[in-house]
């Protein structure tokens, strides 16, 4: 199977592994930014969702690979 590869938008070794176990047995292939040399970006949102948007579209550029970065969300 081809898998697709999917570019996480965070240096969070955490957040790699938590999505790579999410997409097991699809066809996407998480990979790091750090492996496209990405660099940190300001996060200048006014909210998370804000900052993860940002986050996404600057590893997109830098990787000329869809991208996505992960929101904690409490559940109270």
């Amino acid at each position: 199977m081809h898998r697709k590869k999917v570019v996480l938008a965070t240096h969070n070794p955490g957040k790699l592994r938590e999505l790579k176990a999410l997409l097991l047995g699809t066809d996407l292939e998480c990979k790091s930014q750090a492996e496209y040399r990405v660099p940190e970006v300001p996060e200048t949102g006014q909210t998370f969702f804000e900052n993860a948007l940002i986050k996404a579209r600057h590893a997109c550029r830098y990787s000329g690979l869809p991208s996505i970065e992960m929101i904690q969300v409490d559940r109270k």
